[in-house]
């Protein structure tokens, strides 16, 4: 692992006093090559919803967001992914760094209930290959962001 300046979100916890560890990876490593345990790992997931207003998902990086149950939590009649093409516009975060900290507007969020049970995990810090690894618990209360089951089982 090596140190790199820090991002935005590194920023703004450090203006809340929120306890992180900052990692940048190198292109060519995976996660378990620089000795981060890959369960740990959270992607950020960006949607809209069925009423035209967008919603953030935090899910482990290995599984796929089940899109009933994201819209049962939001309540609402569907939800989708936005795309892919509109992730930086919307968020200003391109794809492979987006963060749940930062984006341009504060969306209504949620992460898996997985992470609810962890010392820690870790999530992008905004920029690709550069994450945080922080509490979920004390991350959920600062980003106001709730747990539930949102994975295919």
């Amino acid at each position: 692992m090596k140190k790199n300046s820090k991002t935005n979100v590194c920023r703004i916890l450090d203006s809340k006093k929120i306890k992180y560890e900052f990692v940048v990876r190198d292109e060519d490593k995976e996660f378990e090559e620089i000795g981060i345990d890959r369960n740990i790992c959270f992607k950020t997931l960006v949607l809209e919803g069925s009423d035209k207003n967008h919603y953030v998902c935090v899910i482990p990086i290995d599984k796929h967001l089940d899109l009933k149950k994201a819209s049962k939590y939001f309540k609402l009649k569907s939800i989708k992914m936005i795309l892919q093409k509109e992730l930086e516009l919307l968020t200003g975060y391109v794809h492979g760094g987006c963060s749940p900290v930062g984006m341009k507007t504060k969306f209504k969020t949620v992460f898996d209930e997985s992470a609810k049970n962890m010392e820690k995990f870790l999530v992008s810090a905004g920029k690709v290959r550069n994450s945080i690894i922080v509490n979920p618990i004390e991350f959920a209360c600062f980003c106001d962001a709730d747990f539930a089951d949102l994975v295919v089982k």
